[in-house]
């Protein structure tokens, strides 16, 4: 997979008056260079509608599109992979199902979970919630930054920080080893997400090659 700073997943109920393709396009503009649409609640055919038009969006823009938990609307829409929890489909089906060329990212929450995902064949793991988060309801405690450190010494394969991320603390999550930063509310509810974007962008150091 491409390696990547920035990631963004869609958060909708952060910006009601606004349209979740523009308001990721914006992300894009300001530098996310990894989308990831998350609908925890919409039918199965508003969750395709919205797929499709992420994939088209990421497409124009030449960046990685996941979807969360879809499998079968990831692979409908061609996107470039899918994104699992603890409880969902287990990563040996998930790639069985996906093929080898397709991205497949796990949550994790303990050093145990990312031993597994590392093992098993994933692309890249999430690693959180670093902070409290009001970004999903079914969330557990938060991990934070000791883990991320932890990760950070272990895993060889990429990771991303993810929960309760603000421009505030971000830099504590750096600190920590992280060099790929998720974000949500602070991103998509944001008035000028461009912006907040590139600040993000300005403290997450830069890649070898990048």
């Amino acid at each position: 997979m491409k390696d990547f700073s920035l990631y963004v997943i869609t958060g909708e109920q952060f910006h009601p008056d606004r349209d979740m393709i523009s308001v990721m396009e914006d992300a894009i503009l300001g530098g996310a260079d990894i989308i990831q649409l998350r609908d925890k609640t919409g039918s199965k055919r508003d969750v395709l509608e919205k797929a499709r038009a992420l994939r088209e969006l990421t497409r124009k823009h030449n960046v990685t599109f996941i979807v969360n938990d879809h499998i079968d609307v990831a692979l409908t829409v061609d996107a470039d992979g899918i994104h699992l929890g603890q409880d969902d489909l287990p990563l040996e089906d998930a790639r069985r199902i996906m093929g080898p060329d397709k991205i497949i990212g796990i949550s994790t929450h303990h050093i145990g979970e990312a031993r597994a995902a590392e093992a098993g064949g994933a692309d890249y793991i999430g690693v959180g919630p670093v902070f409290p988060t009001k970004s999903k309801t079914d969330v557990v405690d938060p991990v934070t930054t000791g883990y991320v450190r932890q990760v950070a010494e272990e895993i060889r394969i990429p990771f991303v920080a993810i929960g309760g991320i603000k421009l505030h603390n971000v830099d504590e999550v750096i600190d920590a080893g992280a060099s790929r930063i998720c974000a949500i509310s602070e991103i998509v509810g944001a008035m000028d997400i461009q912006d907040v974007c590139r600040r993000f962008l300005s403290r997450i150091p830069v890649k070898e090659g990048k």
